[in-house]
């Protein structure tokens, strides 16, 4: 078996080894949470702001199916379930006007522009577009982060959320994995958190192509991948396989 990847002593009972490419990832799963990115109805639902702006949003059910899995994994095993939601107040002051390099490259904010009907819809705190879909509720314990740029460590509360409850380890779903999902994983990674995919739990915006040059970039520079079946394996896993591998040497 490859040699996994870990910030603690691979022979930690506590410790879970969880199947990831390139090399598999010890995690323990009170140092772990598994983020759900954007799963609002401006990525995830027909009329939302990225099915009107010509996206194609048909990989979001499935993505969807397999996040509910995951959450359902994570809390079982007490692990911390965080929600980001992405969005700005109704006058879309939080989003930066046109010395904002986000006014230029939002495409919910040139959608607007070029559809001034829908000034007001997209992406605005209070307005369906920015609510989380009916299928994936918090619950209570859950943590909801709102955030107002692609990455969740910019100008929120995130690292300090995490930082007071001992996280180590990032397990990302959600959409999309090229913007959102990409950024938040390579902020993190600089700040010293062990980021994670769960490829069949994300979708993404744009080519196909899109998501796997996203998969192949966070594989090779800044994380690992991961499929919901192989998470939940590691949380079901009654000892560490590891600790077992050492004690028998």
């Amino acid at each position: 078996m490859t040699q996994p990847a870990s910030y603690f002593p691979i022979d930690d009972p506590a410790g879970r080894c969880l199947a990831a490419s390139p090399e598999p990832l010890m995690i323990r799963p009170s140092e772990t949470a598994l983020i759900v990115v954007d799963m609002q109805n401006a990525y995830a639902s027909p009329g939302g702001y990225l099915d009107l702006a010509g996206f194609d949003i048909s990989g979001a059910p499935p993505a969807i199916e397999k996040i509910r899995e995951a959450v359902a994994a994570a809390r079982a095993a007490g692990m911390p379930v965080i929600f980001f939601q992405n969005g700005w107040d109704p006058d879309y002051v939080e989003a930066g006007g046109p010395g904002s390099p986000n006014w230029h490259k939002s495409n919910a904010l040139k959608t607007m522009r070029q559809r001034p009907e829908l000034y007001g819809k997209l992406l605005a705190k209070g307005g369906w577009d920015y609510e989380l879909v009916q299928a994936l509720p918090p619950q209570p314990g859950d943590i909801v982060v709102e955030k107002p740029r692609y990455s969740a460590f910019f100008n929120t509360n995130l690292d300090s959320l995490l930082r007071a409850r001992g996280i180590r380890s990032l397990v990302f779903t959600g959409i999309a994995t090229n913007v959102c999902v990409e950024s938040t994983l390579r902020d993190g990674f600089f700040l010293e958190y062990f980021g994670v995919v769960l490829h069949d739990a994300t979708h993404h915006a744009g080519p196909d192509f899109i998501q796997k040059a996203s998969l192949y970039n966070i594989e090779k520079f800044f994380g690992w991948v991961s499929s919901v079946a192989d998470f939940r394996a590691a949380l079901t896993a009654n000892a560490n396989p590891m600790a077992k591998t050492q004690g028998e040497t």
